[in-house]
């Protein structure tokens, strides 16, 4: 580990197990090799906490002035156009620049910096609704896998550190974020068919129930996605872990924290190694979303910070809708 990078590290960051910077820095350095696979070289939204992971926290979108000459950043946008200089994860040094300042985790952009006009991850986040637990998310997982092998396309797991779980697809760089996006709604509606007991595709939260929530919306243009390794702001410092398909119905995510990783990546390696090296094709998922489109389905609502885009339908609660 670079020691000059990190100061003050015996700071306690989590409360726990009284982990500290130094601590979280050196996990970093641990899991270097499979993080830079899926992070390296992607512009990262910093969210710090100056107080620890219990204390309040700051998302940070612009690295800070006087930066370092070594360091990398890329121009980012937002979704009403204001750009800003983002970080680029371009090794694990700048990784270890940002914990300094308080960055426990990262939440990641899909795309390269060196190439921002084609969307290369396609992120499918099963959102837990209240009343639903982790064995219903299990549930809603096989059910995704399930329709990913009958379009011919592999998806990746990961716990989010919390209670969800996210599908990555890695994708060849040909499409758009209209595109992936458009791609993550045809699953989302085409998984509710399959068990709307068990999952929906509703944007609003009033219509969910105790259900899985598949967010389309999290691969909306400029969004990130908390990513594979980071470490979440909770006490037992929990981390977004790759996870293999056979794994999912014997594992939680609260198992994995800085203090177990490094003895389960020497155990079983890295489960997401597979996917470096098979970039897929969006082409079937895009063909399942035109095959909505053919039945008269309207695009999903846009999140409220969007500008209303063509096909979607009003941007409001049904309950208040019904009241105008």
């Amino acid at each position: 580990m670079e020691s000059g990078l990190i100061t003050h590290a015996d700071k306690v960051l989590f409360t726990q197990r009284a982990e500290t910077k130094g601590d979280l820095a050196e996990y970093y350095v641990q899991v270097a090799e499979p993080l830079m696979r899926t992070m390296g070289g992607r512009p990262v939204l910093l969210q710090r906490f100056p107080e620890g992971a219990s204390g309040p926290s700051f998302f940070q979108k612009r690295v800070p002035k006087n930066i370092p000459g070594w360091l990398q950043t890329t121009t980012v946008a937002t979704p009403n156009g204001t750009t800003s200089q983002a970080l680029v994860a371009a090794d694990i040094d700048h990784v270890l620049w940002a914990v300094n300042l308080g960055c426990l985790g990262f939440h990641v952009w899909p795309y390269l910096a060196d190439d921002p006009g084609h969307t290369d991850e396609l992120r499918l986040d099963l959102d837990p609704s209240p009343g639903v637990d982790f064995t219903h998310i299990r549930q809603a997982a096989h059910e995704l896998r399930r329709l990913l092998d009958d379009a011919g396309v592999a998806g990746y797991p990961k716990t989010t550190g919390n209670r969800g779980l996210h599908v990555y697809v890695l994708l060849e760089p040909r499409w758009d974020s209209y595109q992936v996006r458009a791609a993550a709604v045809a699953i989302a509606r085409e998984l509710e068919r399959r068990r709307p007991d068990l999952i929906t595709a509703a944007w609003w939260k009033e219509e969910r129930g105790p259900r899985v929530f598949v967010d389309f919306n999290q691969n909306a243009p400029h969004k990130t996605v908390f990513g594979a390794w980071s470490v979440r702001a909770r006490p037992g410092a929990q981390v977004s872990t790759p996870v293999a398909w056979a794994e999912i119905d014997d594992i939680h995510p609260d198992q994995f924290t800085i203090a177990s990783m490094p003895a389960r990546l020497a155990a079983v390696g890295d489960p997401w190694l597979g996917m470096h090296g098979e970039p897929q094709s969006l082409e079937p998922l895009l063909a399942m979303s035109a095959r909505d489109s053919e039945r008269g389905l309207p695009d999903a609502p846009w999140p409220p910070v969007y500008p209303k885009q063509p096909g979607e339908p009003p941007r409001v609660a049904p309950s208040r809708a019904k009241k105008s």
